[in-house]
């Protein structure tokens, strides 16, 4: 039986041993100390410890994973999302081990790691771009002040090798944008390795949207559809849909379309996503980045085109084909939500709250109704990862009917022991904006005390 060596943790991993299973792969999981008892570890067909909790000794280092993958006799590894998942030198690593890297090729995150040289290729492809400035000089305070004049405040200061929202800030006025560069430059160098740091236009009424692509690595891309992404605390996101409401036919046509010509033009294998910008006041849309990997969201296309993407991941991976789906790609149907459940407080600006889950109820899963999560009752949150405790996901014949299934779902959710956002969730979910699908990225900030503490 081929073995898939999962190089992650927590719910993504556990979702990748679900289609592992399904297909007939065995699953090979590793694990940091503090996960010795993860679920993830448990579900697994086998499990080797690689150090101890911190990331940068167990999960991000390269030469524990490829040594287990060797101990183990596994040929494929999954990078999930978040870590090593857009990590060029692993990927390169594993090829150069004779494994099989399930992902797009190397040159391929490459080109999309760094965002100025994203938004060029997009820009070749004739994607809409923001405006916005070259990678900064931080040296120089005076052409740091010209260039965020040039693109116009206020302004986001966006590091180079961000991702997920980590690395970007608002500069409301030029007074405050070489202080803002310079600490977002100084988070950047500490999460991803690459203190450099850009300015993009900042949109005030902007919805956060985003394209599932998935390549065949030769030039032929389809799509899976569009996500709205747009109820986000610190730039990170919350809650997911599918299909993006209130958006025209001949908008998700031109987005979609220009997603995959992107992806096209790059010759890109496997799923990927493209974001964007949409101006709720114009209409216009823009190239934000690239994500060369899974996303946290990708259950809500699941859930509408009734496709297994880590499941097609991995069949591209083993050399199937998968022509078929190039040829007539799926369509969808009804209508998907995904809450994300995290251990934090919204009352203390969503500070995360880990601990013992002392006492955690889920909803069954049913016909409409799927829960992600690594974690079960007894289990501990760590301060040392992501405080993401489960995905709830719920689909209807449409939006309205996804809506209730997830209030009721939601309702059905106990936890004891931490703090978390559930109660924030439910008010998100039943606020009259929300339901009205009038939403944009402000929307958490605009709306404020009756979300958090209402």
């Amino acid at each position: 039986m081929q073995k898939v060596l999962i190089a992650n943790r927590g719910e993504i991993a556990c979702r990748i041993i679900r289609s592992c299973r399904r297909l007939g792969y065995a699953s090979v999981a590793v694990f940091s100390e503090a996960d010795a008892s993860a679920q993830h570890v448990l579900l697994a067909d086998e499990a080797y410890g690689i150090g101890p909790a911190p990331v940068r000794e167990s999960y991000l280092r390269i030469e524990a994973i490829l040594d287990v993958a060797g101990r183990s006799g596994a040929r494929f590894i999954h990078p999930g999302y978040g870590l090593l998942s857009e990590n060029t030198s692993f990927a390169e690593a594993v090829e150069v081990a004779g494994l099989v890297w399930v992902g797009p090729t190397p040159a391929s995150i490459t080109a999309m790691a760094d965002k100025g040289r994203a938004r060029d290729l997009a820009v070749a492809a004739s994607v809409p771009v923001l405006s916005g400035s070259p990678r900064l000089d931080l040296e120089n305070d005076a052409a740091v002040v010209a260039a965020g004049d040039q693109v116009g405040f206020p302004l986001l200061v966006k590091a180079s090798g961000g991702g997920g929202g980590i690395g970007m800030k608002l500069a409301e006025k030029a007074g405050d944008v070489v202080k803002t560069a310079r600490t977002v430059s100084a988070l950047a160098e500490r999460t991803f390795g690459d203190g450099g740091v850009f300015f993009e236009r900042y949109v005030v009424r902007a919805r956060h949207i985003e394209v599932q692509i998935f390549g065949l690595g030769d030039g032929r891309v389809f799509h899976l559809f569009d996500r709205e992404c747009s109820i986000q605390r610190r730039f990170q996101k919350v809650i997911e849909e599918a299909p993006a409401p209130r958006l025209s036919a001949g908008t998700r046509a031109e987005m979609t379309e220009a997603a995959c010509r992107l992806a096209a033009d790059q010759n890109y294998a496997g799923a990927g996503t493209i974001e964007f910008i949409l101006d709720d006041e114009t209409g216009d849309f823009y190239f934000l980045e690239m994500n060369t990997r899974i996303q946290v969201e990708h259950p809500v296309t699941e859930m509408i085109t009734g496709q297994d993407i880590v499941g097609l991941q991995l069949s591209l991976a083993a050399g199937e084909t998968l022509d078929a789906l190039a040829h007539r790609p799926p369509e969808y149907s009804g209508h998907s939500i995904e809450c994300r459940l995290y251990a934090e407080n919204p009352a203390k600006k969503f500070f995360p709250s880990p601990g013992v889950l002392e006492w955690f109820q889920l909803p069954k899963v049913a016909p409409g109704l799927r829960i992600d999560t690594g974690f079960v009752e007894g289990d501990t949150v760590t301060p040392y990862y992501d405080p993401m405790i489960a995905k709830i996901i719920t689909s209807g014949a449409d939006r309205p009917a996804a809506i209730v299934a997830m209030a009721e779902a939601l309702a059905q959710i106990e936890v004891a022991g931490i703090t978390t956002n559930l109660e924030f969730l439910k008010r998100v979910v039943a606020h009259p904006e929300f339901m009205a699908a009038r939403t944009d990225t402000r929307f958490i900030e605009r709306h404020g005390t009756a979300l958090t503490e209402g």
